[in-house]
């Protein structure tokens, strides 16, 4: 907060004073919580601590993020200040704020910061976390995240060091070509960080449709890709080894439904405008804004046609890979139920061999194959609640469905008028947007663990 503060006062912006305050109190909270949990002794945390730790932390990050946007001269209720708070941390990219090209460089700037850290922190969980509480099949990738780093580095805290190197690489590095790219300093800054964290929000309201210039779009979406990407692959290319980045069956399948993606749009929205290079532009970017849970948009697809919503319906529903700052179902899940549906079928051509489902060639134990099915299960419930909820409360069908996707899917813009590439979730009732807020916390933190919390045998010694 002290950075933003500074940004304001140097632009001669009165919010400096809202930030000033927002950092005494987190200040306070934390040094509190310092001197209350002060202690001589030390001891592993357990899985049941591990998991209220992980959820706790995506509650109060938020509640403090929210402070900025309600004392700062845009004046925000605490539903809407949490919500976008919230939003940020989650790297959603759904936002009820408007007039964004006015609004002042310390709340853009917050917005940014918000979702940059929150990128980094569900890297960190996702890669160091996640696999050792067997959530959603990421036991998958426990043995092969913690070998990469060696046995020097068995700590989350080192684990983070070693992501936040190649995470800071990658904004630097999108902050120097949308420079060169014709960005001014500040907005590049600002994209770099929320590319980087595939969170989606702008400076301004048309998003990346602001900027006319076919060189930002396609850099755009070169970092959205990266940023989907596991980081644990940067980690061994960084160490020279290129390999496992190119044998990975994950990051080919993803980018074997991007292409096919793209060149489908691409051919809608060359049959409605007959232009082929924005056409193709277009379809790449708002395909990998979407695929990635980005949020970011160009232009209002849904002016493409039933088909085009459709496509982009469905590919917000698969999300990128495990291990990146990517959100919603992941690839790889998808791989392992195609897998478990090819060895049912085998097995019931042939009753009498036994045949194990397989992920890049290795078999899938019984303890992956239920947490994914268990993850597939309890995602499609929870999005026929939260669809069911938003109905409820008064919003029309399109609204409810897509709204329910793009918030426990993380990605950020639904369809419809209300909250479609050309609006936000500001006209949203208020008890729409505590749903959608719940549904951001619970999508990003892989459901399961959220809902393991409420079983009672989870509080038993």
């Amino acid at each position: 907060m002290i950075p933003v503060a500074i940004a304001d006062g140097l632009s001669a912006d009165d919010d400096w004073r809202a930030f000033v305050l927002s950092a005494i109190i987190a200040l306070v909270a934390g040094f509190a919580l310092i001197m209350t949990c002060k202690s001589e002794r030390s001891s592993a945390l357990s899985i049941q601590q591990t998991f209220i730790l992980t959820v706790v932390s995506w509650v109060a990050l938020p509640l403090l993020g929210a402070l900025p946007f309600m004392f700062s001269s845009i004046g925000l209720s605490f539903t809407d200040a949490f919500f976008e708070a919230v939003s940020g941390i989650t790297t959603t990219g759904a936002t009820v704020l408007t007039g964004l090209d006015t609004a002042s460089a310390g709340v853009l700037l917050w917005r940014g910061l918000l979702q940059w850290i929150g990128g980094i922190g569900i890297v960190v969980v996702a890669i160091a976390v996640l696999p050792q509480l067997q959530v959603g099949g990421m036991q998958l990738f426990r043995s092969e995240a913690f070998d990469t780093f060696g046995k020097i580095l068995p700590r989350a805290a080192a684990i983070a060091a070693q992501l936040g190197y190649i995470y800071f690489g990658l904004t630097i590095a999108a902050l120097l070509v949308y420079s060169a790219c014709g960005m001014e300093p500040f907005d590049a800054l600002v994209h770099a960080m929320t590319t980087i964290a595939t969170g989606g929000l702008s400076n301004y309201d048309a998003s990346m449709g602001h900027y006319d210039t076919p060189s930002i779009h396609y850099s755009a979406s070169l970092f959205m890709l990266l940023s989907a990407l596991p980081y644990v692959r940067f980690v061994q290319l960084l160490n020279g080894s290129a390999k496992p980045l190119l044998r990975d069956s994950q990051v080919r399948t993803f980018f074997m439904v991007v292409g096919l993606v793209v060149v489908t749009l691409a051919f809608v929205r060359w049959s409605l405008t007959s232009e082929i290079e924005p056409s193709f532009r277009s379809a790449l970017f708002n395909t990998v804004s979407i695929i990635t849970g980005t949020g970011y948009a160009t232009e209002d697809f849904q002016l493409w046609g039933p088909f085009a919503m459709m496509v982009f319906f469905l590919i917000a529903l698969s999300g990128g890979c495990a291990g990146s700052t990517s959100c919603s179902v992941k690839i790889f899940r998808y791989q392992v139920l195609a897998a478990a549906i090819k060895a049912q079928i085998r097995v019931i051509h042939n009753p009498s061999s036994v045949i194990r489902a397989r992920y890049e060639g290795r078999p899938i134990s019984e303890q992956v194959l239920s947490s994914v099915m268990a993850f597939f299960m309890i995602f499609f419930l929870s999005l026929a609640a939260v669809t069911m909820t938003l109905s409820f409360i008064g919003l029309d069908f399109v609204t409810s469905l897509s709204g329910a996707v793009a918030t426990l899917g993380n990605v950020g813009p639904g369809l419809g008028d209300v909250i479609g590439p050309s609006g936000n979730y500001s006209n949203l009732p208020v008890a729409a947007k505590w749903t959608c807020i719940i549904a951001m916390i619970i999508g990003r933190l892989e459901l399961l663990s959220v809902f393991v919390m409420l079983a009672p045998a989870f509080w038993q010694r």
